[in-house]
Parts: C-alpha cells; structure tokens; sequence
C-alpha cells in the first residue's frame, strides 16, 4: 500500500540547535496536551529504552488519554536537521485506519530564526482505511497546528 503524506510548518524565532535540542527531549505530554477530531492528547510516556531521548533504536509506549497507545521507535537522528521515528502497534481509534505512521521532524534556517516542520506518512490499516485517509489527514492538520504552537511557547 502506498503511504499519504501530511506535514505542517512554523517559523520559530530561535536558532536551529537550539530548536531541535529542545524538541527533540521535550516531554510529549507538554506538546500533545490537546485533544483534535481523533487525535487525543498524550497521558504518559511508558517504557523508554535509554535515559533520554535521541539515539537511533530507542523506542517507547505513547499512552493517550483516549485508551490508545502507540509505539514510537526513533529511526534516524541527524543534529541539527532532522529526527524520524515509526509509529507501530495502534490501540485505539486510529487502529482501523492506519497500520503504521513514519514521522520526521525537520528543522531548517528561515531568516534570523528556525522553520520547524513535523511530517507523518500515514500507511492505511487497510482498502477501506486508504478512503479515510483524506479526512484524517486534514484533521492531523488542526492537531499539528496546535502541537507546533505548544513548540512555539516552549521555545520562546
């Protein structure tokens, strides 16, 4: 099955280093704390390989206050550009639309500060999920939207 790729930006006025050291460990439930359409916020982060958050391999159980939970393995680091991360064994709502989402942060120069795109590849858990897929998609919109202006507090 083919992927749908969604993705959203921000410009943030700080420098790249930066941005990407602080997003990269900061805690999910800071950056998810609002629920949009299906997308529930994150209760907690269980289970983490390694102290902190940043080397390839590592993975960790995201728990969301719907019942869902979701396993994040991250699967490429390259300071100060981009992390990219897989996202496996869905519980929940979403488990009957998508089978596997791969996510990438990207972190990029714009002007004196830092674009910041956040980026899924979403792969349908089945025919019928590639149909739902649109709406999804555009739903993943509003909840980056709010995610990527949590980022913009936290940095700023």
């Amino acid at each position: 099955m083919t992927g749908y790729r969604v993705s959203a930006s921000r410009s943030v006025p700080v420098e790249v280093e930066h941005a990407f050291d602080a997003v990269i460990v900061e805690p999910l439930p800071r950056i998810f704390s609002r629920r949009f359409g299906p997308f529930a916020p994150i209760r907690e982060v269980r289970d983490q390989t390694g102290d902190v958050w940043g080397t390839v391999g590592q993975s960790r159980r995201i728990v969301l206050t719907d019942g869902g939970a979701v396993t994040e393995r991250l699967t490429a680091v390259d300071r100060p550009t981009a992390f990219g991360y897989q996202i496996s064994e869905i519980k929940g709502p979403l488990k009957a639309v998508v089978a596997t989402i791969a996510g990438e942060w990207r972190f990029e120069p714009a002007g004196t500060g830092t674009r910041i795109t956040w980026s899924w590849v979403l792969e349908p858990a089945s025919s019928v999920g590639r149909y739902a897929l649109p709406l999804l998609a555009r739903l993943w919109r509003g909840y980056a939207r709010q995610a990527l202006e949590e980022v913009e507090q936290i940095l700023v």
